[in-house]
């Protein structure tokens, strides 16, 4: 039998459904002007799971996207999914589209004695942009492998297949797996879920706060070695561009700071945990992944992660006529203290 995590209290009341009130967490800035402004919700989590730092809302009810992934698998391998190492990683992907994804997706699927005909998310082109436009060079169509979620959709129809659940409907919420997945949501979280929607990918999708989502988080990183959630952070920590792909910001995250496990999520959501449990948990109010990761660096240099590591996210200069002519920077309350050197544009 595997570890078992301790019994934690039952889930308080679900959070609020209201419109958030987020703050101003990025500037924009042109020559010292504030150009532009985006709004947010960050949270940090100390190593006692008491709230060290926030600004906005972090207890409106929010959808977590793909960062929530890590917690949908955990939900998984307590109900005996058996993968581990990279098959695991990919379980929790927001992937590429690569071929070691679809390879890994495919294999997935043959463990369970299934094919690719079995998935139910939304057929489409790989999400990296240079592998999508040799797709579309190839003259090849979309399909379900090639979308980002299929190593979770692959992962979860496996689950299905252990326990003897159906196969056809295992997208509906009714279903045990997804039954199993919002109460492993609730559990980890702390809290109710406040509403139940469908993602893109056309999986079931809990509402939660995004201090919920740091909880979550900060319980898979700190539990206890052998346990659901241990073997979840081991496999993300130790293959995230399996997770994620060649390339990719979150994966080079993890690769700059030792041990952080990391989860970003469609429109602007962003979760990193480090192994004591200082957990930063981050929502960009309208959705962009240019101050994504800017603030949550800067988040985690507030709780306590060397800058120097950090310099690589604090996000892109500004150019004007192909010379720096400003930023976009966390705003003065999250203190980020360095800047990114010139190279990318962004007119």
């Amino acid at each position: 039998m595997h570890p078992q995590t301790p019994p934690t209290p039952p889930p308080v009341d679900a959070p609020a459904i209201r419109e958030p009130r987020h703050a101003p967490v990025a500037h924009l800035i042109r020559d010292g002007v504030v150009e532009g402004i985006h709004y947010g919700s960050v949270v940090v989590l100390g190593t006692d799971g008491a709230v060290a730092f926030q600004l906005g809302d972090i207890e409106a009810a929010c959808y977590p996207r793909s960062a929530v992934k890590p917690v949908q698998a955990v939900a998984m391998i307590r109900a005996g999914l058996p993968l581990e190492g990279p098959l695991l990683s990919l379980a929790a992907a927001s992937h590429s589209g690569e071929e070691r994804h679809l390879t890994g997706a495919r294999r997935v699927l043959e463990l369970a004695g299934l094919t690719e005909d079995a998935l139910r998310n939304v057929p489409d082109l790989p999400l990296d942009p240079a592998v999508r436009d040799t797709w579309i060079r190839e003259g090849r169509p979309p399909s379900r492998l090639a979308q980002n979620c299929s190593g979770k959709h692959a992962a979860m129809l496996h689950t299905a297949q252990v326990n003897g659940w159906t196969l056809d409907d295992y997208l509906d919420p009714a279903h045990p797996l997804q039954q199993a997945v919002a109460a492993t949501v609730e559990d980890l979280t702390g809290q109710r879920v406040a509403q139940v929607s469908v993602d893109g990918c056309g999986a079931p999708l809990f509402a939660v706060s995004l201090h919920g989502l740091a909880r979550a988080t900060a319980r898979i990183v700190t539990a206890a070695p052998g346990t659901p959630e241990s073997r979840m952070a081991d496999a993300l920590r130790a293959h995230p561009e399996m997770a994620s792909g060649a390339g990719r910001d979150v994966a080079a995250l993890m690769r700059a700071v030792p041990g952080l496990l990391a989860k970003d999520g469609y429109e602007g959501v962003q979760v990193a945990a480090l192994p004591d449990g200082r957990t930063v948990a981050v929502k960009i109010s309208d959705g962009a992944s240019r101050a994504r990761g800017p603030v949550t660096a800067a988040a985690l240099v507030r709780a306590g992660v060397d800058p120097a590591l950090l310099t690589a996210f604090a996000g892109a200069p500004l150019l004007g006529g192909g010379r720096p002519v400003g930023h976009l920077r966390p705003v003065p309350a999250l203190d980020f203290p360095t800047f990114p050197a010139p190279g990318t544009t962004d007119t």
